[in-house]
């Protein structure tokens, strides 16, 4: 075989390892869905939790770059504090460790079967779950394959002298060597296939031990210029937890650097294999380093913090806070933005709704135009969140996700109709009754004050709803809206009556008094609209109110 086939093949076969690690983060991501981001979230309340759920989410993802976003999001909007991100940071740099340590073994034969099961799985599961679990098994079979591919390839290589002597050149400086293996991994994006790599060349005898220690702390250090990079922008606090990380590669490179040849030495009287050395010594580095800074995070947090402030709130209302680009690559993270920016418009309907209820008491044309303003703010986070959940939905989600980004998505459009009705319709009445001097009698006025205080407390109920997926708080907003119908009828037939009696001003009154009832009805519906999908996964909604005809 040529220099130039060996290379094409091991071209190919590094990118059949990337596209094997891509699948098994991208399947474990979608089989888990939400549930991923809320066990991360729960685990960020001490360092000790945070460093060991580090671990354990960056084993089943296969990519610290990953758990770096996701907890990176969770700090730059002020969910958790750096510390515990900096932990689970931690983790991840251990959790990355045990799929080499998999793999460092022979166990090359076993990816049939993964392809098996894993086909198995993807064409006969019920469920999206199913189905991206078999994804992700047909992921960890590619990865082996593409190692026993690669092993086979580099054999040759052994004996060949011009290789050895040009291997040897390039890895004399352990400095040259370990920015090559940096570059190797930051343009991978993984650490995991720069190891493999580096393992299938100790393995193969192309490097020496002491050079293959020297590669595994580059591509340690390689991996940690991901984050960093993606989390460049216009705001610092996204810089904090990614520098934070690659100062504890920095740091752990700059101690371990001089001391290559004692722990050569060291991991090769544990284990005589090259390949193995390297992976124990892989093992060795990220558990040492956590072991180290796990006690300095609070020093470095505070540190990273005044290094990079938060930047200050945003004084535009309308312009969207939690809505991070950088992490659409990670629906659940994502979706959890766009529910934070979707509270605030919920915000903002909560203040229209008071800001209403008092234009019925006050002549005050002000207060009137202010609170039409607001619809303005409505509609640019609406616009902002629409344009957000469309980046998102761009790739495949699971069940969990999608049924998420659709009820994001239904409460947004609810959100910005209340809005509408109160600006156009219910501010129109307010202003109406001023100019045309139309006094509501004190009984219209109180069931008025009735109906708006009952919607606030209904929005509450329909962000419990979105939030928590509390069923019977569900339950009653359905139950509440036949009550607001009940109440438009008899106000109907009250207006019938006034125009029997005949008095122009008990006319209007009532008629202005019906068409606010009307407006409150339609925000109530919108509203109540939020329970719909919860009732009706869980089987309490009936598909129509018609009755079935004989």
């Amino acid at each position: 075989m040529s220099a130039t086939q060996i290379l094409i093949s091991l071209s190919g076969q590094i990118g059949l390892l990337l596209y094997g690690i891509h699948m098994v983060t991208t399947g474990v991501r979608r089989a888990l869905g939400s549930r991923l981001t809320r066990v991360l979230h729960i685990g960020l309340q001490n360092r000790g939790c945070a460093l060991l759920t580090g671990i354990g989410v960056t084993a089943l993802l296969q990519s610290s770059t990953a758990t770096a976003m996701m907890v990176t999001a969770f700090t730059a909007g002020g969910v958790v504090d750096l510390m515990p991100g900096l932990a689970v940071m931690l983790g991840a740099n251990i959790g990355t460790t045990l799929i080499v340590q998999l793999v460092s073994f022979d166990i090359t034969g076993i990816f049939p079967a993964l392809f098996l099961a894993g086909c198995l799985a993807y064409r006969s599961g019920r469920t999206s779950a199913v189905r991206d679990a078999g994804s992700a098994l047909i992921g960890l079979g590619l990865i082996l394959l593409a190692l026993h591919l690669l092993i086979a390839t580099m054999e040759p290589l052994e004996q060949s002298q011009a290789l050895s002597d040009l291997l040897r050149s390039v890895t004399a400086d352990p400095l040259l060597t370990m920015l090559l293996a940096a570059g190797l991994a930051w343009a991978a994006h993984s650490s995991v296939a720069a190891m493999l790599f580096i393992m299938s060349l100790a393995g193969t005898g192309v490097i020496a031990p002491e050079a293959a220690l020297t590669m595994v702390l580059g591509a340690n250090l390689g991996s940690a210029f991901n984050p960093l990079i993606s989390s460049l922008g216009d705001d610092p606090v996204r810089m904090q937890l990614p520098l934070g990380n690659l100062i504890n590669r920095l740091v752990g490179c700059a101690l371990a650097l001089p001391f290559l040849g004692p722990l050569s030495e060291a991991m090769l009287s544990l284990d005589a294999s090259p390949a193995h050395a390297a992976a124990n010594f892989h093992v060795a580095f990220n558990v040492g380093m956590g072991l180290i800074f796990i006690a300095l995070l609070p020093q470095m947090a505070h540190w990273l913090e005044n290094l990079f402030p938060a930047r200050a709130a945003a004084r535009d209302p309308g312009a969207p806070r939690y809505l991070d680009e950088a992490a659409v690559s990670i629906p659940s993270v994502a979706l959890a933005n766009a529910g934070r920016e979707t509270l605030r418009m919920a915000d903002v309907i909560d203040q229209m709704l008071r800001a209403s209820q008092q234009a019925f008491h006050e002549d005050d044309h002000e207060k009137i135009a202010a609170t039409r303003k607001m619809d303005d703010i409505l509609d640019r986070l609406f616009a902002a969140i629409q344009n957000y959940l469309g980046l998102i939905g761009r790739e495949p989600l699971g069940d969990a996700d999608a049924r998420r980004l659709s009820d994001t998505l239904a409460l947004a459009i609810n959100l910005e109709h209340i809005g509408d009705i109160i600006d156009r319709s219910l501010m129109d009445n307010a202003a109406k009754r001023i100019r045309s001097g139309i006094e509501l009698p004190e009984d219209a006025r109180r069931q008025i004050d009735d109906m708006h205080t009952r919607l606030l407390d209904h929005l509450q109920l329909a962000v419990a709803v979105f939030m928590s997926g509390d069923v019977e708080a569900a339950h009653r907003l359905v139950v509440e809206k036949e009550g607001f119908r009940e109440l438009e009828r008899a106000t109907t037939q009250r207006h019938v009556i006034h125009m029997r009696g005949g008095r122009r001003e008990r006319i209007d009154a009532s008629s202005m008094q019906l068409d606010i009832m009307r407006d409150l009805k339609r925000i109530e519906s919108h509203i109540a609209a939020t329970a719909y999908g919860l009732l009706e996964l869980s089987g309490d909604l009936r598909s129509s109110r018609l009755q079935p005809r004989a």
